[in-house]
């Protein structure tokens, strides 16, 4: 009988990865749902609709157009151009690749999500720069756009795909874990931001995690589950908890 022999200074590996092939670099091209569809940011086609719901009225005094880029990495506008000029700097970037979310009914531009940190050879990608403005937030519209952009990024062959913030977003590291992603820790004193320290909280969803998160979006947002005013049956922490008890 043959035996395999280690070396006795031999050291853990990684599993072998004997199929492993480079995922595909996302392009400039559409994601269309129901509800929402993506397209690649454009100043011209969407800087008017995208200013005019900057500028919604929040939820509550402490909801205002310039605290709600806080976290996002961006700024509040002063006018159209000076929001069009930022628009346009953002359109002509490869990584962060940016998109706008748009109502598939209305045709208005209502939010904007990105990938960036694209590393096909490792197959890890990353979301980020999201900003859904106040018509966009807490709708299932915005659970879809997430689920689209998760959706392509895995079929596009990448492995790993992130959500990092600020530690101190609470809102969006509610959304990381509602969404499906796993907490990983955090990066202590990972930047210094308009003059602040920032720690960054690291999420992650892997290609295996994929096909069961999948189906917990799209049961959530099924029409199904929501009435005639729009409000959700069920929850989407209370359909992943009704999955794991019958798994």
């Amino acid at each position: 009988m043959n035996t395999v022999t280690q070396p006795a200074d031999a050291r853990p590996l990684g599993a072998t990865l004997p199929d492993w092939q480079p995922a595909s670099r996302p392009q400039r091209t559409p994601l269309l749902g129901e509800r929402v569809r993506l397209e690649p940011l454009s100043a011209e086609r969407h800087g008017d609709s995208l200013f005019a719901a900057f500028q919604l009225p929040g939820e509550g005094p402490h909801d205002t157009p310039q605290a709600r880029w806080a976290y996002s990495g961006g700024m509040s506008f002063s006018d159209a151009e000076q929001c069009h000029a930022w628009l346009a700097e953002r359109a002509r970037s490869e990584d962060p690749l940016f998109f706008a979310i748009v109502e598939a009914e209305s045709g208005r531009a209502l939010g904007l999500a990105s990938y960036l940190n694209i590393v096909p050879e490792h197959g890890s990608i990353e979301v980020g720069h999201i900003h859904f403005t106040p018509a966009l937030r807490r709708t299932p519209a915005a659970t879809e756009a997430m689920l689209l952009m998760m959706r392509h990024a895995f079929a596009l062959g990448y492995r790993r795909y992130e959500w990092k913030c600020d530690a101190l977003n609470a809102a969006s590291r509610r959304a990381a874990e509602r969404l499906g992603f796993r907490f990983e820790g955090i990066f202590r004193q990972h930047r210094v931001v308009n003059g602040r320290n920032r720690d960054t909280a690291w999420f992650s969803l892997l290609d295996g995690e994929w096909p069961a998160v999948e189906t917990q979006l799209e049961r959530w947002l099924a029409a199904e589950n929501f009435d005639d005013e729009g409000r959700q049956r069920s929850s989407l922490s209370a359909l992943s908890a009704l999955s794991a008890l019958s798994a």
